[in-house]
């Protein structure tokens, strides 16, 4: 078993590399596509609604949301009812890049499952989230829409 995080680490690094460059092009760094997933689901969350969403820490979403807004992908606003809360919205620009990126994700996943069985996606599919779940605190397991707990 001492070779999983061998793998895992290699495996990780490898889909990170592919993912930024599949992103790159539409002016997308890895990690910012969830972001921008969330925000297109619901735009003008708090950085902590997305944290939450996400299962992230709330100043990593502020560290990404400030390179996502210097890049011209969302702006920030205070929220209209509680000055203190500021609020992430998408660009044109944001917003404009949904399908593309969408397509890249779709394209990337194709790619690295291409030799996988349907019964091997699901079972890492499966494996995946078991993993994460192991590792999650337990105020985050099992959450609804958190995709945990399967």
């Amino acid at each position: 078993m001492g070779e999983l995080l061998t793998l895992f680490t290699r495996a990780s690094k490898l889909l990170r590399s592919a993912a930024d460059e599949a992103m790159s092009p539409h002016g997308v760094r890895v990690g910012q596509n969830i972001i921008l997933e969330a925000l297109w689901q619901q735009d003008g969350l708090t950085p902590s609604e997305i944290a939450r969403r996400l299962d992230m820490a709330t100043p990593t979403v502020v560290n990404t949301a400030t390179r996502m807004e210097a890049a011209g992908l969302l702006t920030r606003r205070p929220d209209s009812a509680d000055a203190r809360l500021v609020r992430l919205h998408l660009t044109a620009r944001g917003r404009a890049i949904e399908g593309a990126v969408k397509r890249e994700r779709d394209k990337l996943e194709r790619r690295v499952t291409r030799t996988l069985t349907p019964l091997e996606r699901r079972n890492l599919h499966s494996a995946l989230a078991k993993i994460i779940d192991a590792l999650s605190p337990d105020d985050t397991k099992a959450r609804p829409g958190s995709g945990r707990g399967r």
